[in-house]
């Protein structure tokens, strides 16, 4: 894989050894020391951010969000000063894919870099994948989106992931730890509850796109299933029309429960396969 390595940094030390080492495994690579625009990283091609989000100063936290919403195929990794958990939490969750502390090596920088970059070949093979087609939504890897007739669902990279990995588990209930797992990339840490806050925000974006569906159901103490269903027949058995292979599951959700991310109960049904379509 032809590699494009950006580096945003005002070190000029550090970033000439990190874009030596770079340019010794073939890589090509851009030097910025002020902000560029971000159609500048498109135009370059660019696979990969080594970005000092101090340079930004409190402006930095919009910058980066921005740049993971925009730009959701180019790995960004902040390399900064010393930083408290809550930053480096808060970094990571709205978009940034590691966060490496200075003082550091190049040589893990550039380590780093790779990690990211194969984690996401992992799915680059969603390029080559049809649209998934699931009550009103059409699923679409290759732009990291949702639509609903045509319309856009505004979707983060973070929900947009979050939305592939509760689809793509076809009507399995999945545990809040795996999900965390396969959407982070890390351990979840006991009382973290980001799968719950990032569970809402896709909810509300699905309602305002496609309001007559509900897709994501809640197994209180476990986690979340993807199945889509009309409202109008909550709580009802799966039509036959649906778009998945009924197969058993059974639930373990308990009366009464209140749902953390805002969804209701769903009492034990029959999953559900998703399929493919052509666009």
């Amino acid at each position: 894989m032809a590699v494009t390595l950006a580096v945003l940094d005002t070190d000029s030390g550090f970033v000439h050894v990190l874009l030596k080492r770079s340019e010794a495994l073939g890589w090509r690579s851009r030097r910025f020391e002020a902000p560029p625009r971000l159609d500048e990283f498109s135009a370059g091609r660019v696979n990969a951010l080594v970005v000092d989000i101090a340079m930004f100063g409190p402006a930095g936290w919009d910058w980066l969000e921005r740049v993971a919403q925009e730009l959701p195929g180019m790995a960004v990794l902040v390399c900064t000063g010393r930083s408290t958990v809550a930053q480096r939490v808060r970094g990571l969750r709205i978009g940034a894919d590691d966060w490496i502390t200075k003082p550091c090596h190049p040589e893990e920088v550039v380590a780093r870099v790779e990690a990211a970059l194969r984690a996401r070949m992992r799915v680059v093979g969603r390029r080559e994948v049809e649209p998934l087609r699931a009550g009103e939504l059409e699923i679409r890897p290759e732009q990291y989106q949702a639509f609903v007739a045509g319309r856009s669902a505004d979707l983060t990279r973070r929900e947009y992931e979050l939305l592939e990995v509760l689809a793509k588990a076809q009507g399995r209930v999945l545990q809040r730890e795996e999900i965390y797992r396969a959407v982070w990339g890390y351990t979840m840490a006991h009382g973290d509850r980001s799968v719950d806050v990032f569970v809402r925000k896709l909810r509300k974006k699905l309602e305002v796109v496609s309001p007559e569906f509900e897709y994501i159901h809640t197994h209180f103490g476990i986690g979340y299933r993807f199945d889509p269903r009309p409202r109008s027949v909550a709580g009802a058995p799966p039509a036959q029309t649906s778009s998945f292979d009924a197969t058993a599951l059974p639930t373990h959700e308990e009366p009464g429960s209140v749902d953390p991310a805002g969804g209701s109960e769903v009492p034990g049904r029959p999953a559900r396969r998703l399929r493919a379509v052509s666009s």
